[in-house]
């Protein structure tokens, strides 16, 4: 998608970005009543969360990104640490992340506090060397990577440095298994024992990533639904004795409630999986993608997607047919549970082109508003730094837009849930939350898909205005209330402005994406 297919929307960007500016509303109108707005539910505290993929840890070959200039790897290197099955040519080998790295950590510590989860397909066949010495030459038998204790002191030390309760899986792949091939608990136990010696706690785990793709995720070859029910109840006797405190999550299933994969790809269903468990989970656990990128998918597939179409309400709307997918299962087989969504992103296999983009950054927000008024408890974004879904660069560890407009929605948006009404602007999407840290408070959010007219919207009262903007809707590159949002030259984030907006009538700008705090709303439910 060139750019120039956005250009119509700079002009009004460029003289209606502050809500002040009236001529450019076109007579599209919304009044506000944030004093009377309904509680509807609530979220988790950490709901706006993070994945660092176990491959990041421990180094090895993850979706190469589309500006990478690495050749295509020779057959050689088609069977190294990735999913089976898969075209060699789509992953790239990264050395370990440095979760050390002072800007890293200061851009995570600034979304908290959140869930760091750290598992992804190459989990499921991980091994963990239990001793000090040099890592290991290469994986033990069936395994397909390996993690060193001072990797995974990273990952802890790393967690409490960001304020982030620690989300993992366990390895389960052929190496796990003793005889009769029935999975055995030493790697996870070792993982778990070694964590606590450090400090450390793991706050909630899935038993593996994936189980509806077990085979291409590294599970034994046959492996089925009943499998997966044998697994799971060794693994809840464990899980019981040695981290009674640990959440435990699942199924974890990806790839059902949208046409995200062909019919002839071999999928294990959750509804089978709940079957063979029973009621098992503290929280149910689901992964939304409303699609494959283009590395994996092909022109004309109901589960890929376009620059074009990513302000429309079919694409907008495919978390939310997910989430309802899930939701339906988890009030059959576990009424009650509390839902997570613990790995979401643009697409499947790292993101498309624009993923990076502002043009992202809508669906980004808007799904994290529709869940929560869903009543998923978590959200966990992948990733925080790999491939172009990332929400900072991998190599500069920059801010992309999808991470200022997290650091907007940890700012604003506090854990009750309200209800603002009916958006009489077709292309206006509303949320609303009590305004974090301001009992009485209230803060909205509005998406203005528009990419032409700016949206009337009439305030009863004052309010402090946050809009987001970009000279190219394709752009990597922000403005708040018109001006550009970057680090400091020392890494501080800059210090986010808000303009104030007076009482009465004002306009969205086309394309944008607008936080309202009413401080002074004095909301019976945020009290």
């Amino acid at each position: 998608m060139k750019q120039k297919h956005f250009r119509a929307v700079v002009v009004v960007a460029a003289t209606c970005f502050s809500l002040s500016v009236l001529a450019c509303a076109q007579g599209r109108e919304m009044t506000l009543a944030p004093r009377t707005m309904a509680r509807v539910g609530s979220i988790d505290e950490r709901y706006q969360s993070y994945n660092i993929e176990m491959v990041e840890v421990t180094g090895g070959r993850f979706w190469k990104p589309y500006a990478s200039k690495t050749a295509v790897v020779t057959p050689k290197d088609a069977a190294a640490n990735q999913p089976a099955g898969m075209d060699a040519s789509l992953y790239e080998y990264r050395p370990p992340i440095d979760l050390t790295n002072a800007r890293l950590r200061k851009l995570a510590a600034a979304l908290a506090p959140a869930y760091v989860r750290v598992s992804g397909t190459w989990a499921n066949s991980t091994y963990f060397q239990t001793s000090e010495s040099a890592k290991i030459d290469a994986a033990p038998e069936g395994f397909k990577g390996v993690l060193t204790r001072a990797q995974w002191k990273g990952v802890v030390d790393f967690a409490a440095s960001a304020n982030a309760d620690l989300v993992t899986s366990f390895a389960m792949s052929a190496g796990t298994r003793g005889s009769g091939g029935i999975w055995e608990p030493a790697q996870a136990e070792a993982l778990l024992m070694y964590t606590k010696s450090v400090g450390g706690k793991i706050a909630a785990a899935e038993f593996m990533n994936e189980p509806t793709f077990a085979e291409m995720g590294g599970a034994p070859k046959g492996y089925d639904a009943a499998a997966f029910g044998r697994d799971m109840l060794a693994f809840q006797s464990f899980a019981k004795r040695a981290a009674p405190e640990m959440l435990l999550l699942g199924p974890g299933g990806v790839g059902e409630g949208s046409s995200l994969v062909p019919a002839s790809m071999k999928l294990l269903a959750t509804a089978d999986l709940f079957k063979a468990t029973g009621p098992v989970f503290d929280a149910v656990s689901y992964h939304s993608y409303g699609g494959v990128s283009s590395r994996c998918g092909r022109a004309g597939m109901p589960s890929s997607t376009s620059a074009e179409a990513a302000l429309s309400e079919e694409w907008l709307g495919r978390g939310e047919g997910i989430e309802a997918y899930y939701s339906q299962l988890r009030d059959h087989f576990e009424p009650g549970k509390p839902l997570w969504n613990t790995e979401t992103a643009q697409t499947a296999c790292g993101g498309d082109r624009w993923a990076s983009t502002f043009l992202d950054t809508f669906r980004y927000l808007n799904q994290l508003g529709v869940l929560a008024k869903k009543g998923v408890q978590v959200h966990m974004h992948n990733t925080l730094a790999a491939s172009d879904y990332g929400l900072l660069d991998e190599k500069t560890y920059l801010p992309r837009p999808n991470y200022w407009a997290a650091l907007l929605w940890r700012k604003m948006m506090g854990t009750t849930v309200l209800e603002t009404g009916k958006s009489t602007v077709p292309s206006l999407h509303l949320f609303a939350h009590c305004l974090r840290q301001h009992p009485g408070g209230v803060a909205v959010l509005a998406i203005n898909l528009d990419q032409q007219a700016p949206a009337m919207m009439t305030l009863p009262s004052p309010a402090e205005e946050y809009t987001l903007t970009a000279k190219e809707l394709l752009a990597t590159q922000v403005q708040l209330n018109g001006a550009e949002l970057a680090l400091n030259p020392d890494d501080s984030l800059p210090e986010i402005k808000a303009e104030l907006v007076k009482t009465g009538k004002v306009a969205l700008p086309a394309a944008s994406i607008t936080f309202l705090a009413f401080p002074g709303a004095n909301n019976a439910s945020c009290r």
